[in-house]
Formats: C-alpha cells, sequence, structure tokens
C-alpha cells in the first residue's frame, strides 16, 4: 500500500467514526428540555452569564427580529439527554429572559446570581423594546420568540470520545469567547470528568482560596483559580515535558490524566495540595505570591507573580515530608530572604530550566531551614 493510499485508508476509518446529527429546534423546546432536566447546561464549569445585561438584551432582540444564528452544539448522552458544550451565552440568556417560565425544582440549578427575568436594556435597533421584560411583550412577539428555531449540531453517544474531544476542542462559534480554562472544562470533560472534577473542588479549599484571594473577582469568574491548580500539579508532576507553550502543557497534562496515560494518586495529591496550602496560609495568609517592597523587605504587593507561585507551591510539595516538621516562622523568613536574593531572582523568566531551578532553590531553603 503506498502512502496516499494508507492515509486515505486512515482518513476514512476515522471518518466513520463520527456520529453526528442536525436538528432545527425552537427556543420554546430548549426550555422544556431544560426544565425536564433533558438538556444540561453544566455552569460549574464554565461561567454562565459573561454577556452584560446590554449584550443580552441584543441577543434578543436578534431573536425577535428573525436575525440568522449560528448553531449549538450538544453531545448526546444515555437516555437520549443532551449536554450543551457550545453556546451556552445564547441559550442562558434565552432562559434568563423566560426565567419566569423556568420550572422552580431546575430554578435554584440554573444560576447563583440571577434571581429575576432580564429586562431588555440595549436594543439598538427597535430601541422600544428596552424597557421590556418577556411576560410584557405582546403575545404576537412573545409567539415569535418561543417559535424562533436555531440549528443543533448533535454528536451522537456512538462517537469515540477521542473523537468527540478533538471535534469540539477546535469549536469557537458564537463569539463565545472562553478563558483557557473554561475550554479546558468543557471539551475534556469529554474524555472523563474525575480529574476535572478533582481540580475544581481543589480550588474549592478554603485555604487555596484564602492565598489566592488577591487574584480578583473577574479572573475567579475566568476559571483562573481552577488554572492555578492545574499549574500546580502539571509542573510538580510533569516538569520534564513543560516546553516553551504554558497553555498546551497544561491542556496536555490535563488530557493525560483524564485518559489514565500519566498516573496520579488523588488520595495522596489531595493531602499533599491541602497540606501545602494550609502552611503557605499559616506562614503568610495571602501574600505568598507578591513580590517585597525592597525598601522595606517587610512590606508586601498586592499582586501574585506567577514564577513565586510556581517555585513555592511546587517547591514545598516537592519535600512536604520534611516540611511537616519545619518552624514555619523561620522557614518563612528564609523564604523572603530567597525572594529578593540575586540567585533566586535571575531566574525569573519562563521555560523548564529556570522554573525547575527556582523550585529547587524553595526546595533548598526548607531542608536547611530549622525543625519545630
Amino acid at each position: 500500500m503506498n502512502k496516499n493510499e494508507n492515509i486515505i485508508n486512515v482518513i476514512d476509518k476515522q471518518s466513520r467514526t463520527v456520529k453526528t446529527k442536525s436538528l432545527d429546534i425552537s427556543f420554546n423546546e430548549l426550555l422544556d428540555m431544560y426544565n425536564n432536566k433533558e438538556l444540561i447546561i453544566a455552569p460549574d464549569y464554565q461561567r454562565m452569564f459573561r454577556w452584560s445585561e446590554e449584550k443580552q438584551s441584543m441577543f434578543i432582540e436578534s431573536l425577535i427580529l428573525e436575525m440568522p444564528l449560528p448553531p449549538i452544539f450538544v453531545i448526546e448522552l444515555e437516555e437520549g439527554i443532551y449536554e450543551l458544550i457550545d453556546g451556552l451565552q445564547r441559550i442562558s440568556t434565552y432562559l434568563h429572559f423566560r426565567y419566569n417560565d423556568i420550572d422552580e425544582d431546575v430554578k435554584k440549578d440554573f444560576s447563583k446570581t440571577i434571581n429575576k427575568g432580564l429586562i431588555l436594556d440595549g436594543c439598538d435597533i427597535v430601541k422600544e423594546l428596552n424597557g421590556f421584560n418577556y411576560d410584557e411583550l405582546p403575545r404576537s412577539i412573545q409567539l415569535k420568540l418561543k417559535r424562533n428555531f436555531i440549528r443543533m449540531e448533535v454528536l451522537r453517544k456512538e462517537t469515540d470520545k477521542n473523537i468527540r474531544y478533538h471535534m469540539f476542542k477546535r469549536l469557537n462559534t458564537g463569539g463565545e469567547l472562553l478563558s483557557n480554562q473554561e475550554v479546558r472544562n468543557c471539551t475534556i470533560r469529554l474524555l472523563g470528568d474525575e480529574f476535572n472534577n478533582f481540580v475544581i473542588e481543589c480550588s474549592k479549599y478554603d485555604y487555596f482560596k484564602k492565598t489566592i484571594s488577591n487574584l480578583g473577582e473577574e479572573n475567579i469568574a475566568t476559571k483562573k483559580n481552577e488554572e492555578l491548580v492545574l499549574r500546580y500539579f502539571a509542573l510538580k508532576n510533569n516538569l520534564t515535558n513543560y516546553k516553551k507553550d504554558l497553555d498546551f502543557f497544561l491542556t496536555d497534562y490535563m488530557e493525560k490524566v483524564t485518559l489514565g496515560t500519566f498516573e496520579f494518586n488523588y488520595e495522596q495529591e489531595e493531602k499533599v495540595f491541602k497540606g501545602v496550602f494550609e502552611k503557605i496560609y499559616n506562614m503568610y495568609q495571602n501574600h505568598a505570591f507578591s513580590s517585597l517592597v525592597k525598601s522595606n523587605p517587610e512590606k508586601y504587593k498586592t499582586d501574585i507573580i506567577m514564577y513565586l507561585y510556581d517555585s513555592i507551591t511546587c517547591g514545598l510539595a516537592n519535600v512536604y515530608e520534611e516540611l511537616c516538621a519545619k518552624d514555619l516562622e523561620k522557614l518563612k523568613v528564609k523564604l523572603d530572604e530567597l525572594k529578593l536574593s540575586d540567585e533566586f531572582l535571575k531566574t525569573r523568566t519562563g521555560g523548564r530550566r529556570n522554573t525547575d531551578e527556582r523550585i529547587k532553590l524553595v526546595e533548598k531553603e526548607v531542608i536547611k531551614s530549622p525543625n519545630a
């Protein structure tokens, strides 16, 4: 078999593993499916309302004017239930506008921040719509909204899970720009959700949350806190494979752990993670990863410096047994001295070699620091 025949056969084989179907479905049907728990929109691992209320209003206006819409994408689960993978902002906006029609038993899962329906404010084509909620619209417009159709692309449950993952990994529709971690959360679940859920749960750990409280609400909203958890595990366990592209490195590590091709001891990793962040907080509160003011070495800035985060968290974790015996007050003094040292500062730039060197410098400080 020559090279051309081989590649044709490979493509034919992979193409046969993709099972899809297309549906034209009304927005009222989408609401019914959501109420009946036949459509999962999974806001736990993706920010539900990235759009402002003005942008949400403009989308509702587009529906009323019957403007063309890009499709939404779902994956078929067991028993025919669909999980939304791409199109969250459009669907959550419609549900927000129809808030009063969401069943009470599912309303509590809809959003932790929404407690009333959307009032239009930002319609710039038909400005007369501004100020209306759904219930106040004329009956004819309500029906137009209900009957408006959108194309739903369904990836059937028979499709190979790796194909499902790589297909949705490439999606970028509807102008719904997601952070790198939101994309990982949304797509890697197609390979398996154990590690993804573990990362999310770690991000909720009290000492971790308090230690990174300087991160800011916007970063939390875009799952930067979860990315910090992933970053810790990836650099601690897989540093030798870190090249220049950090985003690729983090995604690749998450894929490998999810697929089981990279060993991960959940019980032990959780124990060390919690212990490390408890000790970091007891030493620094929320200033562990902040830079020191050189003119006043006892004063911290309020930022979170990634090279400090990487070196301190991974350095402490790598010598965790020794860490547990140390006098934390004395260790803190040593770590602060290290932060300002020329030896440490010259390794501030990214890349595997410098990251490895910084982590080892922290390890050395822990080992030679006096015990309690």
